[in-house]
């Protein structure tokens, strides 16, 4: 038996700052690990996507520049785009493991399992700690769908691995997983349907977010088949043969992508050997302050149902640092901003109107077509909006959807108003440079001068 101070399992972008942070201060720290180091953000998600996009969307804009007297032939070199994927996700996992390291952290290579509420085991070692936190994050969910056995199915795990890209890519989901490698897979020249069971794309967000990016992507030339539901799954000679409800049937060269929701890595955790309670779902439950139903074991990110995305499970590890320390804070006490990183992009914090009513907000919203802003009429960026909810009691901000050129870096700047406790009238006296897609936002405050 091992003795420690904190044990870590996983090392997804809370548990590695939580553990490094812990061992800076003197603690003896061991971190589990059973696959790459850098959990989901680096491996499997954010970077690697986010590369790829990057060469998608060069190529999608170097094509889409018609309209602006550009015309261009655009060729593709997929080993190069996805050799320099790789490449960076290599370079971001050495410099976790050179972090880890640096600070003392132990790592252990192997999955972890508790044997009771102070006792992990995994790779051969039992390790004891008062203090445990879990950080294994989410999976992609494998639709149960006959037929899906022995095929070679594609998800964000494996998908940046590939050496070809696919003739024709066939997408279960229209979440921003499937819409931003929907899309990126598109431009990069690979024909691309996305099969959705709702009526529209991204349907948690407001309608018209949908109904914008349905539009970007046929742009695209991509095929949506939504309110669909499939019957039948072939996998013969290399094709994929997907039959949907109403007859027709869609055919990729082997290449099936799951982007149709996530599943908690709970399974392997043997929880019930330390009281650890799970929902019906299989994610940790945790109180406020991140507690879990047994004494000194904490979970962290989104294996505990915080929102999936890598600031919050990078702010989470500060949350919970400051409550270790004796602080007041708990698991939803900033704003909450996020992001799809589609071309239009989307950028959203707080609430939508309907969110904000269902609260009991007496609220109100405004909306600014992007075809309305000087900067996007000049740079052919016109399809989207920007829209502002706020309260109309005591005129704070309650949220922002913002659609369009590079809205994940504007939406910011009506995250800090709302971080800050400003209000709409503040922001509408705000004079920003013109021109630009940040000088849109007074404009749409000003909106609500009556």
């Amino acid at each position: 038996m091992e003795k420690a101070d904190v044990i870590v399992i996983g090392s997804g972008q809370g548990g590695v700052p939580l553990a490094v942070d812990q061992a800076r201060c003197g603690r003896k720290v061991v971190l589990f690990e059973r696959a790459a180091l850098g959990g989901s953000c680096i491996n499997y998600g954010c970077t690697p996507s986010k590369a790829l996009l990057a060469a998608a969307h060069a190529a999608g804009r170097a094509r889409l520049a018609t309209s602006l007297g550009v015309h261009a032939e655009v060729t593709v070199d997929f080993a190069r785009v996805m050799e320099r994927v790789r490449g960076i996700r290599a370079s971001f996992g050495q410099g976790i493991e050179r972090r880890l390291t640096e600070a003392g952290v132990q790592i252990v290579r192997a999955e972890a399992s508790f044997a009771d509420p102070r006792t992990v085991t995994g790779g051969g070692m039992e390790v004891q700690a008062p203090l445990i936190v879990i950080n294994t994050g989410t999976a992609p969910a494998i639709p149960e769908l006959a037929g899906l056995e022995g095929l070679p199915l594609l998800t964000n795990l494996n998908i940046f691995d590939l050496e070809t890209l696919p003739h024709c890519t066939l997408i279960l989901g229209g979440g921003y997983i499937g819409l931003e490698l929907g899309q990126g897979l598109a431009r990069l020249g690979s024909e691309v349907h996305i099969v959705h069971n709702h009526a529209r794309l991204l349907n948690h967000e407001e309608q018209q977010v949908g109904e914008v990016l349905a539009e970007a992507l046929q742009r695209d030339g991509i095929h949506l088949h939504l309110k669909s539901e499939i019957s039948r799954v072939l996998y013969q000679d290399g094709v994929c043969a997907l039959t949907l409800e109403g007859g027709q049937t869609l055919r990729g060269d082997a290449a099936l992508l799951a982007a149709a929701g996530r599943t908690p890595n709970t399974a392997a955790l043997n929880t019930a050997a330390a009281g650890i309670a799970l929902d019906k779902q299989g994610y940790v439950i945790i109180d406020e302050r991140f507690h879990t139903t047994a004494s000194g074991v904490y979970a962290i990110g989104d294996v505990a149902r915080q929102p999936a995305f890598t600031h919050v499970s990078w702010e989470d590890h500060r949350r919970l640092q400051a409550i270790l320390g004796g602080q007041e804070r708990t698991r939803s006490d900033r704003v909450l901003g996020y992001a799809v990183y589609t071309e239009p992009q989307v950028g959203r914090v707080g609430l939508t109107l309907e969110q904000a009513l269902a609260k009991g907000h007496r609220a109100r919203s405004v909306t600014l077509p992007m075809a309305q802003i000087a900067r996007a009429i000049e740079w052919g960026h016109d399809l989207g909006f920007y829209r502002l909810v706020v309260d109309e009691d005591t005129d704070k901000i309650l949220g922002a959807t913002l659609v369009g050129y590079e809205a994940a870096e504007i939406v910011h700047g009506l995250l800090a108003h709302m971080q800050a406790g400003s209000t709409w009238k503040v922001l509408e006296q705000s004079v920003h440079i013109h021109p630009t897609y940040g000088e849109a936002l007074p404009s749409l405050a000003r909106l609500l001068v009556s």
